[in-house]
């Protein structure tokens, strides 16, 4: 291992991902910035992962490989954190892949301008189809310094409005600052969110390039329609809170600008727990979905928020009519239409739900 500490940690989970973890590594090993260690934690892989990995350690002093029992994405980057030497800290995904100068763009920003967290913009490439087809979306802000608290939060909601603050791969951490906070993963069902609302709390100076390095394959969109995720609306209500609470100790939960996004992205999120509802793979009776979508769409919460919405993803428009009138059987119907386009028509689906 080189003695040295590095100037970034690089941290990837890793689980029975032996069909795409090979470009996944090697688009990190050819990065423009060569000076980065590479934490690799196989998770209890029962497919070739383990030994893929082990192999391409052997042929780069950057990579360490550590083999756990399968404890979970949240455990694992715990257990890597644990060992990360780097200054800074950039967390990757083992299906996902970036462009050759990411971490050298990152850590150039961060290093002249002394800042806390450096976020960039990023690709989401959407798969439907057997031919690999795919749609590509771009998330993005313009390139900004914000060299106060002040500053930054006051135009917090524009990033949050792009979802550059809901996931780890468009950020580059300090180390020091994690470790400070004390900061590590739990088993939250909302996964990376609650690490990333506890570092920009305080946060003091942060930076964003426009550009976008990482592209984020997001699967095959019609087979995550047959998903039924139980709990997910309780999960977004927890979010909902999470939000709240940051914008209070922001001492911004008036500004017109901010509470407008939140409010949005509280709309936004309800459509897709009526869209879960209306999965085929949902085991409730029609009675009963009809019944939740009725408790979700009626209470103070969704009625607040929809009088203050100005919606901008299609779908989202379509759905404030049955909102607004507490209509939950015609909010059930269009969530069935739009659950029957994500299966059947992905390309139209995805075109719906991206915002305008």
């Amino acid at each position: 291992m080189n003695p040295k500490q590095p100037q970034v940690t690089v941290i990837m989970p890793a689980y029975n991902v032996d069909w795409c973890v090979r470009r996944a590594v090697e688009c990190l090993l050819n990065q423009s910035l060569r000076d980065f260690e590479l934490l690799i934690v196989d998770d209890g892989s029962t497919d070739r992962t383990g030994q893929m990995l082990d192999s391409m350690a052997e042929r780069d002093y950057r990579i360490s490989v550590y083999h756990l029992v399968h404890v979970g994405a949240a455990e694992a980057r715990n257990y890597a954190l644990d060992h990360a030497r780097g200054r800074y800290v950039y967390f990757a995904e083992a299906d996902d892949w970036a462009e050759p100068t990411m971490l050298e763009d990152m850590v150039q920003l961060a290093e002249d301008s002394l800042l806390d967290l450096v976020m960039s913009g990023y690709y989401i490439d959407a798969l439907f189809g057997d031919a690999g087809e795919h749609v590509t979306e771009v998330r993005c802000r313009p390139d900004a310094l914000y060299p106060t608290q002040q500053e930054f939060r006051a135009a917090a909601w524009q990033m949050f409005d792009q979802n550059l603050f809901y996931s780890l791969w468009n950020k580059l951490f300090l180390r020091s600052r994690i470790e400070d906070l004390g900061l590590r993963f739990d088993d939250s069902p909302s996964v990376t969110f609650p690490f990333v609302l506890s570092y920009i709390k305080d946060v003091e100076r942060v930076g964003n390039v426009e550009h976008p390095y990482y592209h984020y394959v997001c699967g095959h969109v019609s087979s995550e329609a047959m998903r039924w995720r139980k709990g997910l609306y309780e999960m977004r209500e927890q979010e909902h809170e999470w939000m709240l609470d940051l914008y209070r100790h922001w001492g911004l939960i008036g500004d017109a600008a901010s509470s407008e996004m939140i409010n949005r992205r509280y709309i936004d999120r309800l459509v897709g727990c009526i869209e879960n509802v209306c999965s085929p793979q949902c085991t409730l009776s029609r009675r009963e979905r009809v019944a939740q979508i009725k408790k979700m769409i009626g209470s103070d919460r969704a009625q607040l928020a929809v009088e203050t919405v100005r919606p901008r993803a299609p779908i989202t428009r379509t759905m404030l009519v049955p909102i607004k009138a507490r209509n939950a059987f015609l909010a059930y119907q269009e969530g069935r239409l739009i659950a029957l386009a994500r299966r059947h028509n992905p390309k139209v689906f995805v075109a719906l739900v991206v915002d305008r």
